[in-house]
């Protein structure tokens, strides 16, 4: 038995765990955040045999999709009296950072 644990956008989340129960894949599901743009994440928790691991993996892929983003980046620290005009920066955000573990003991209570 394995532990899929998916780090996804919050943009994902939603869809992502629709598809696993479809499947029959159960999942559970927290808000995270963190990162470099430190912006909302889900953390999904699946416990899987190991002959299902790349099924869930196949699944998290077709739902979770990276795109871009433009970001304000956060001001320097400067000396009174200087000016500093933020430009929006262009960066990719979403898509999927899974973790496969093994399950030493698995119970359903």
């Amino acid at each position: 038995m394995k532990l899929v644990i998916a780090i996804v956008h919050s943009e994902d989340a939603g869809t992502l765990v629709d598809a696993l129960l479809d499947k029959e894949y159960r999942a559970t599901r927290f808000n995270s955040s963190g990162g470099f743009l430190k912006q909302g994440n889900a953390t999904i928790l699946v416990g899987v045999e190991d002959d299902g691991v790349d099924a869930v993996l196949e699944i998290i892929s077709a739902n979770c999709h990276s795109r871009k983003q433009f970001v304000n980046p956060m001001p320097p620290i400067m000396e009174p009296g200087e000016f500093y005009m933020p430009y929006p920066v262009e960066v990719q955000v979403g898509g999927a950072t899974v973790f496969v573990m093994p399950v030493e003991r698995f119970e359903r209570l």
